[in-house]
This record gives structure tokens, sequence and C-alpha cells, in this order.
């Protein structure tokens, strides 16, 4: 089974129990568990983008879109991200005002609806697990985070199955409430995550693990690299960092600068995980203003030579 069917299934599995958890949730007079269901929701809006960003990297550029179409999923990410916000608050709300007007849940049939919810987070998270452990995801961002949220939902799910327990043994309606307003905070973390990470790189931000200082004086640790400036590092779609940077070296042959080139690319991609590196080359070694310098006799004045 390869990820792509993996993740397919995953999906499916995350929706249906998003579903089966608010119908249950309205039936069960239970606010936790809608609440539950709406984080699901964003388990689902997470393992739709890894999907989208598997199929996305398949589609090749364009001479408009030069860089492909992987922001696509970035934009669908923002958008859910605003979406899910305002469920938060909703749910918010209503809990709120459950506790000025108790109702009891059916604790039966809340305890029976978390558990299955528990079971099928705890084995989309194997699934998904497993995917890393064989390699076939190894580095991939996405997925790791659509990891993060599956089991972060799988706790939301075990706390809204104690809550059953104690409603049966305590009869208490407020708990109800409280364990909704626990999972929408669970769910509004989750979202603001989502949201930074895709504002973040909408506005070319640099990656955490790559920040521009950082990169910039280890590019300068490296043999033949002089000087470094306008040094850019951001990422295309959230997974893939890219850097440009002017470099200065001293004069000397163009397959040499290659060189330096090719230890730059290789460098930043093992320590920083840089997969697209652009440089630009400078030569500084001469007068402001030139580039070769000729010097004759003694007895002839130094003549400059400015490139073409």
């Amino acid at each position: 089974m390869n990820s792509a069917t993996r993740l397919k299934i995953a999906l499916a599995l995350m929706a249906i129990l998003a579903l089966f958890e608010c119908v249950g949730g309205w039936f069960a007079h239970s606010l936790a568990l809608m609440s539950d269901s709406a984080h699901v929701a964003l388990d689902v809006v997470a393992l739709a983008i890894a999907l989208a960003a598997r199929l996305q990297a398949q589609r090749p550029a364009t001479a408009r879109q030069s860089f492909g179409f992987a922001r696509m999923e970035v934009l669908a990410a923002l958008a859910n991200g605003g979406f899910l916000f305002a469920v938060t608050g909703a749910l918010t709300i209503a809990a709120f005002r459950r506790f000025f007007a108790p109702e009891l849940p059916h604790g039966h049939l809340m305890l029976v609806i978390a558990a299955i919810g528990f079971g099928v987070n705890v084995l989309v998270g194997f699934t998904l697990t497993r995917e890393q452990h064989e390699g076939h995801d190894h580095g991939n961002l996405s997925t790791r985070a659509a990891v993060m949220h599956v089991l972060g939902d799988a706790f939301g799910a075990l706390a809204v199955l104690l809550g059953g327990w104690a409603i049966l043994a305590t009869g208490a309606a407020w708990i109800d409430p409280v364990l909704s307003l626990v999972v929408a905070a669970i769910l509004a973390l989750g979202t603001f995550r989502i949201m930074r990470e895709a504002v973040d790189v909408l506005l070319e931000s640099a990656p955490h693990h790559a920040d521009v200082t950082t990169v910039r004086e280890y590019v300068l640790t490296l043999a033949g690299v002089e000087d470094l400036h306008d040094v850019h590092v951001w990422s295309l779609d959230g997974r893939e960092s890219i850097l440009t940077a002017h470099v200065l070296v001293d004069d000397r042959r163009i397959s040499e600068a290659t060189a330096i080139a090719r230890a730059v690319e290789t460098s930043v991609r093992e320590r920083f995980a840089i997969t697209h590196v652009t440089l630009q080359f400078e030569c500084e070694t001469c007068a402001q203003d030139a580039r070769i310098v000729c010097t004759q006799r003694g007895d002839l004045p130094l003549v400059s030579v400015k490139p073409l």
C-alpha cells in the first residue's frame, strides 16, 4: 500500500468519525462530543493538506506558475483555519451557555461514541506513524503535522471518555461543558498553529530551523567564501526551503567558483534541509568600480579596466 493510499484511507476514516461524533453528540446531548467532532474536523483538514501536498507535487510547473502549485495547500490551510476558529468560538459560547442552563448528557451513549473515536484515532495515528518509520514519508512535515493532530485528538477523545464515566458516576452536568472548553482549547491551539505557519509561508518568513543569521554564519565558515550578503531564506510550501544570496569570493576561475557553489549547496542541504539554492558570485579584489587591474613597468601609469 503506497503512502497516498494510506493518507486517503486515514482521511476517509477521520471524516466519518467527525460526522459520527457530531451526530452522536447531538443525540447524546453532549457538547463535549460535538466539540471533539470539531477537533476531528481539524485532523481531517490536516490530512487533506498532507494528501493535497502529495498530489500537487505531481503537477508540473508552467510558464506562468514557474514554482508550481504547492502554495494552493497553504491558501487552503488558511481558509480552513479561519472556518475552524469560527467553529471554536461557537462551541465556546455554547459551553458557557450550558453552565447557566445545565443539561445532563446520556452518559452511556457518550461513553460508547468516545470509545469508538479513541479507537479510530489510535488506528489512524498508528498507520501514519508506521508510514514514517518505514521511510515513505521521512521528512514530510505536513504528514508529521497530521500525525500530531491525530494523536492530539486521541487525547481529546480520551478526555471525553473519562468525562462520560465521571458523569455516570456523579451525575454532574457541569462536567460536559468543562470538557467542551478543554477540547475547544486544544482545537484553538492547533488551528492557530496551522494559520501561523500558513501566514509565515505567505510572508516568505525564514523557517525556524534555518534562520538567516545562522545560515549566513555557517556559510561564512566554508572555504572560499569571503562574505555573504542579500541573504534570503524562505519556504515555498512549508516543507522545502529555498536560499538565495550574493557570495563574495576572491578573483578566481569560473570552475573554482562552481566548486564553491556545490560545496555551499551540499552543506546547507545537509545542515539546514535547504533543497533549492541560488547564488550570485561577486569579486572585489580590485579598486572600487574596477575588476581588472593591469600593472606594467613602473614608469607607466596604472591602468584600470572596468568590466563591460
